[in-house]
């Protein structure tokens, strides 16, 4: 969302809120109205300077989490000595907003604490444990607003809400976050069984309260759990994709691609002289030059070659009908000694002829 909708949100926000002040304030007898006649006043010029002072998309966003933006400004407002009004009005959105990024980016930082109060406390690590808390928090909160912006009523582009969430809060949280919120909603059938398999994987101890109660469904995300799961499922993929590939990995694509050669009855490339098989998308997302090359080099054919194809998505690796498909993967190396061997039989010069051969 760019910097002028971001802004126009936030002032229909910042409206609101001075609107149900006004409804407050007009019920209280008159003397009550009276003492608040100046910060009644202050709110609405720093309404006033909002719509006639650019912010950043930034600032305008990190002033858009907060539950009462405008009364924070206020309180800010308050604080400075001797304010010159409009001129300082605006530095102090401006300064609200930049204290608030420069807090969010100092907590969105901080590692993941795992252990409960409890272990903390005893420890020693209570700072640790509140500043993680409080990004587990602002993680989830996140989680569900871009789960709200992003949904239309039909769909949820999950990938673009995933990137946005995990841009701020780095995997470690988001996924941290995630797993909590599918471990709170275990008998929920609207999660998937892989999912809720993967959250039981991800340890989470529990945190408990005085009164028997588990902290941390402080940063449960409390959003629809279809579009919940949808999140979670999307997040996954995205992890995965962002890690580097392993050589099983490699093995493993190598092996499908040969199955799929060798399941083929004939040759099924558009032209007929080839087999063909697509290489997974994933691993392509994954893979750098040096993976390709090794995967390459587990698939023993001389006509194999990586390609796309006129009039179909995708990479497809394809080797000649002459092919002999139905052969073991290449998983190791030859060594120099064997290829030269292989080359010297494939050379090999004619036996020399005897005497009693030429007698013959």
């Amino acid at each position: 969302m760019d910097a002028e909708r971001l802004k126009a949100a936030l002032i229909e926000k910042m409206s609101a809120e001075q609107d149900r002040y006004r409804v407050w304030l007009t019920a209280q007898p008159p003397a009550e109205i009276l003492n608040h006649t100046y910060e009644y006043t202050i709110r609405q010029d720093i309404l006033i300077a909002l719509e006639g002072h650019d912010l950043t998309a930034a600032q305008a966003e990190t002033l858009l989490a907060s539950s009462a933006p405008l009364a924070d400004i206020y309180r800010d407002w308050c604080k400075r000595d001797d304010p010159q009004y409009m001129e300082d009005i605006q530095d102090t959105i401006e300064a609200r907003a930049d204290d608030l990024i420069q807090r969010e980016e100092e907590i969105r930082k901080s590692p993941v604490y795992k252990y409960p109060f409890d272990y903390a406390k005893e420890n020693g690590e209570l700072d640790q444990y509140r500043v993680s808390r409080q990004a587990n928090i602002a993680c989830k909160q996140a989680i569900e607003n871009e789960i709200s912006n992003r949904h239309d009523g039909f769909s949820l582009d999950c990938k673009a809400a995933v990137h946005a969430v995990v841009k701020k809060f780095g995997y470690d949280r988001t996924l941290y976050v995630l797993a909590a919120t599918v471990r709170d909603k275990e008998h929920d059938g609207r999660f998937s069984y892989k999912n809720k398999d993967w959250a039981r994987s991800i340890p989470v101890f529990e945190d408990a309260d005085r009164i028997g109660g588990d902290r941390n469904r402080e940063f449960v995300v409390q959003s629809h759990p279809a579009l919940v799961d949808g999140f979670v499922t999307t997040a996954r993929h995205e992890y995965l994709l962002s890690l580097p590939l392993t050589k099983e990995d490699i093995k493993a694509e190598a092996l499908n691609i040969l199955c799929k050669f060798q399941d083929a009855r004939e040759p099924n490339s558009p032209n007929g002289t080839h087999y063909m098989a697509q290489i997974s998308p994933d691993f392509l997302a994954r893979a750098k030059s040096k993976d390709t090359d090794r995967l390459m080099a587990m698939l023993p054919f001389q006509s194999l070659s990586f390609s796309t194809l006129e009039g179909r998505r995708g990479t497809y690796a394809l080797i000649s009908q002459d092919e002999n498909r139905f052969q073991k993967l290449q998983l190791r190396k030859p060594s120099v000694r064997k290829k030269l061997q292989e080359q010297s039989a494939a050379v090999k010069p004619p036996k020399k002829s005897t005497v009693k051969d030429q007698e013959r």
